[in-house]
């Protein structure tokens, strides 16, 4: 006995077979048949997802020299304000703010995630404190790096 899918499927191409004859016996284009797909849908590895949210700040915040309880706090509260602020774009504001504010003193987190909420990109608000369009290009790279690497420490020391 074949499983009721096949026989759908089946069905359904004879009903779409039929039609195109018909169609084309009538000297119209056959329609074209369009077939919904069932999505796939993949068990997520839950493993891999932090059991607490602020567990994903783990690495920045030892580097930023706060914990990860205080980062998320702060996260909250930031997307109150700005809804599409995203995780990355917190970090990014943090370490960008670390990392330039000696330079810089107009660039902070808070005048960062500023720029972000009125709907500049990081490169225009950077660039809106102060710096050229290749220094806050790099100090973006940079950033990213920085962040990257703080989660790989963080990584590496859960691990032992």
């Amino acid at each position: 006995m074949k499983p009721i899918s096949h026989v759908i499927i089946a069905v359904v191409a004879g009903l779409t077979l039929g039609a195109a004859s018909t169609a084309t016996a009538q000297g119209k284009p056959a329609p074209v048949a369009r077939v919904r797909h069932t999505p796939v849908v993949h068990s997520s590895n839950p493993s891999s997802k932090p059991k607490n949210p602020s567990d994903t700040f783990r690495g920045v915040a030892g580097k930023l020299g706060t914990t990860p309880d205080a980062m998320e706090s702060a996260y909250q509260t930031a997307q109150q304000a700005n809804p599409k602020l995203t995780r990355g774009q917190f970090v990014a504001a943090n370490v960008l703010a670390q990392n330039l504010s000696s330079k810089n003193p107009a660039i902070t987190t808070q005048a960062i995630l500023s720029g972000l909420q009125s709907g500049k990109s990081m490169g225009q608000t950077l660039q809106s404190l102060g710096l050229s369009s290749k220094e806050a290009h790099d100090a973006q790279r940079q950033a990213d790096r920085d962040a990257k690497a703080a989660q790989r420490a963080a990584a590496d020391s859960a691990k032992h």
